[in-house]
């Protein structure tokens, strides 16, 4: 089952970053280790009966980068992992993973991962602010950062975690024709997530949910 977002207005990208530092901060994020605290966004979003199936799960902190890479054309980068991998395997996603007793906070949390999955230096990470924590149905509290990027970069894939990377335009990603909610069956039910397909590759769930989150928080709708 695929069902489409209605059209969306026109939107301009030039002014994202400046759109993106007037709305969002680095502020600790409400909800990301507090049960009492249930995140706003998640799996939820496009499923909210998995709502109290997340609730009572264990609580696993994460953070991820949204890594805007400023070209004359704004661009995310994006990761396939390996197909090897025992949770998500091959699946698109940003950098990131669970924050370490170490990390003092998420974004040292997506920095540190990002740097360890694709070898993507802090040096050319200008930080701009987190979006809502995200729930996902297994318990995983995840705190995207957004993120201004320099275009001149290198990487260093991680084999064991990342297969490959690519860059999708921003303006793609924030038009909501773009974003279709898909259903299939899990664990005996059917469930509901976001997907955005991008020609070969199909970005859907966590990736796709936080994409959507980001739509709204930086334009409004």
């Amino acid at each position: 089952m695929v069902t489409q977002a209605a059209p969306s207005q026109t939107l301009s990208h030039s002014d994202f970053f400046d759109r993106a530092r007037a709305v969002l901060t680095l502020d600790p994020p409400l909800g990301l280790t507090d049960p009492e605290a249930l995140p706003l966004r998640g799996d939820h979003d496009a499923d909210p009966v998995v709502k109290a199936m997340a609730a009572v799960r264990p609580i696993k902190p994460a953070a991820v980068l949204i890594p805007v890479i400023d070209r004359d054309e704004p661009m995310v980068l994006l990761t396939q992992r390996t197909a090897h991998l025992p949770q998500h395997a091959g699946q698109i996603a940003f950098p990131g993973g669970k924050i370490d007793a170490t990390d003092a906070t998420p974004l040292a949390a997506a920095l540190r991962e990002a740097e360890e999955e694709v070898g993507l230096d802090a040096s050319v990470i200008d930080p701009i602010g987190y979006l809502d924590v995200y729930m996902t149905t297994l318990g995983y509290r995840i705190v995207p950062v957004v993120a201004r990027v320099h275009p001149e970069f290198k990487l260093i894939l991680n084999p064991g975690e990342v297969e490959d990377t690519f860059e999708v335009p921003l303006s793609f990603m924030m038009e909501l024709t773009n974003h279709q909610t898909h259903s299939r069956e899990w664990q005996g039910m059917m469930r509901s997530y976001y997907a955005i397909p991008f020609g070969e590759r199909y970005i859907w769930g966590v990736t796709a949910g936080i994409f959507r989150n980001l739509h709204e928080k930086v334009y409004g709708a």
